[in-house]
């Protein structure tokens, strides 16, 4: 019997970021995933900005950057055209913020690499952390709930041999057929399908070389006959081509593409595979000690590249309050707030999602739009105005990855009263309670980066006292922390922005770099910790007296 703190069903990107948030946190997670996880399947092609800070946070954001196929200064642009020989119509530069420059608003920007490259990264650094086990063409048989834990049976695909676990939690993040949602019978709620569409690997030797589109990351090729998306996959010449399921009746997809390109191309078929468009959330995430995570709870469109990165946001959220449930310091209300604060930006995300897919290739097609004709200019003229309205907000939406706030839940301060939805592509940074923190670039040249956010720790709380304050309040929180068993760091950056925008001289900010509460007194900051813990009577449970000894040591920094 193997034995383990919390068993991870699902090895893709949302089961390997979960492993390695709990492995950096010292809990001990064994992950089983059935498939081996390898290929070339044309999955999320976007990192976005949040991802990638939470990368960083895990010390792996330049290992991502070192595996992109093209490079990191590859231009992100979309380029809209009638065929990739065609008509240009269109295009957005710098999509989704891949550009490496600097920007004040986020510490990492975003990243084009096919989702596999994403997953070799994770599994990578997860298999070097001591706690974590990764067991792939393993699947979960069934399992059972004791007042102890999990008592889960698996099965080795390779050997045959059934293997027996104990755990204190189990998480399915095992996919849009997860058989962790099925085996609790939990309902997805919403509509399905809303589409269905086709996606095709190909290798097309020279192509990026036979076009005068320039480098782009998606080519969106808006015509009658054809209408799809071309991007390239990776180095070697690889493709994939995206279109509605109702383009490829009988029809040769050799052909198909070429007829796409408007280009006498040579084209190997590599993979094909059907997907179903869907608007579907979970009734719950959570049954007892068994919870659910990425697409086993919620599933959308893939325009907007939301999907891959949500499900990393769901790990680190559910990671590290299931990291302080086990490790003591997290009370019950903590586990209890990861459905509370996650489902409802679930919503709104995957409704961002189906207002994209209202906008795709076969419906930008305007009549005579191929046509060389004065018709034909007029056409492709007010394609364009249609395609810079309605398209913008899938390429650039900081409001959305950067924007949305956690609403009322049992371990926020009183200021997070409902979700805040921010408009698609405008990010306005705000410091209120359940938040993601304000980032800033510091001008102090620390050691450890000159990002605000690397100086919060990512296993512990962290107080900031954004301006001059008494010392004994600092202090005085500090004290709290180390009585509860609450670990804690305290930094002070020296940079009038801070203070500007978190508008208060006293900010409690969570691991996850979600702002958990702001003020100026210390003794609400104390109360504060308990809550944001799940530990006090404001998140309606009980506290838990723990002896100092029994905590971490908390840390002091002054960044």
């Amino acid at each position: 019997m193997l034995e383990t703190e919390v068993l991870v069903v699902g090895g893709g990107p949302v089961g390997l970021s979960l492993a390695l948030e709990l492995g950096l946190q010292g809990r001990r997670c064994l992950m089983v995933e059935r498939h081996e996880r390898t290929g070339f399947a044309p999955r999320a092609k976007t990192t976005n900005v949040r991802s990638r800070e939470l990368m960083r946070r895990w010390g792996i954001a330049h290992r991502l950057a070192a595996a992109s196929p093209f490079g990191v200064d590859y231009p992100s642009n979309i380029v809209f055209a009638t065929r990739l020989a065609g008509r240009e119509l269109a295009r957005f530069a710098n999509a989704f913020y891949c550009a490496p420059v600097r920007d004040e608003r986020f510490a990492e920007h975003a990243q084009w690499i096919p989702q596999y490259k994403v997953e070799n990264v994770l599994r990578a650094r997860a298999a070097e952390l001591d706690g974590v086990t990764l067991r792939f063409a393993t699947e979960l048989v069934d399992w059972t709930e004791t007042a102890q834990g999990i008592e889960a049976r698996l099965s080795d695909l390779a050997t045959g041999e059934t293997i027996g676990v104990r755990a204190a939690f189990l998480v399915g993040a095992d996919g849009a057929r997860s058989t962790v949602r099925e085996k609790l019978g939990i309902r997805m709620e919403g509509r399905s399908p809303l589409s269905q569409h086709h996606n095709i690997v190909f290798r097309s030797p020279g192509l990026a070389r036979r076009h005068a589109l320039g480098p782009a990351v998606m080519y969106w090729l808006v015509n009658a006959h054809v209408p799809a998306v071309v991007a390239p996959l990776d180095v070697g010449d690889l493709w994939t081509f995206g279109c509605p399921k109702l383009t490829i009746a009988d029809a040769n997809p050799e052909a198909m593409i070429r007829a796409a390109l408007a280009l006498d191309a040579d084209v190997d078929i590599l993979s094909r595979d059907d997907w179903t468009a869907h608007q579907l959330v979970a009734a719950r995430y959570r049954a007892g000690r068994a919870f659910l995570a990425g697409d086993a709870c919620h599933l959308h469109p893939p325009f907007g590249g939301y999907g891959m990165n949500m499900g990393i946001g769901d790990a680190v959220d559910l990671g590290w309050k299931l990291a302080a449930t086990l490790a003591g310091w997290g009370g019950p209300a903590l586990l209890d707030s990861y459905e509370i604060e996650r489902r409802p930006i679930h919503r709104r995300v995957v409704d961002e999602s189906v207002i994209n897919l209202g906008f795709t290739s076969h419906k930008l097609v305007l009549a005579g739009i191929e046509d060389a004709t004065p018709a034909g200019d007029a056409a492709r003229a007010a394609a364009a105005a249609q395609i810079l309205d309605t398209k913008r907000r899938e390429f650039d939406s900081l409001g959305v990855v950067l924007g949305a706030a956690y609403g009322a839940s049992p371990v926020l301060g009183d200021e997070a009263v409902a979700p805040a939805i921010q408009d698609a592509t405008a990010y306005t940074p705000s410091a209120r309670a359940g938040a993601r923190a304000p980032h800033a670039w510091l001008a102090d040249g620390t050691a450890r980066g000159a990002s605000l956010f690397d100086h919060f720790a990512p296993g512990a709380m962290t107080l900031m006292a954004t301006r001059d304050t008494p010392s004994d309040f600092t202090a005085t929180v500090v004290a709290a922390a180390a009585t509860a068993g609450i670990p804690l760091t305290s930094i002070a950056p020296r940079d009038a922005r801070v203070a500007q925008l978190y508008e208060a001289p006293l900010v409690l900010v969570r691991p996850d770099q979600h702002v958990a509460w702001r003020g100026d007194d210390p003794a609400e900051a104390c109360a504060m910790l308990l809550r944001a813990a799940g530990r006090s009577a404001g998140s309606r449970h009980t506290p838990i007296q723990r002896p100092p000894s029994d905590g971490p040591s908390p840390k002091e920094e002054i960044a």
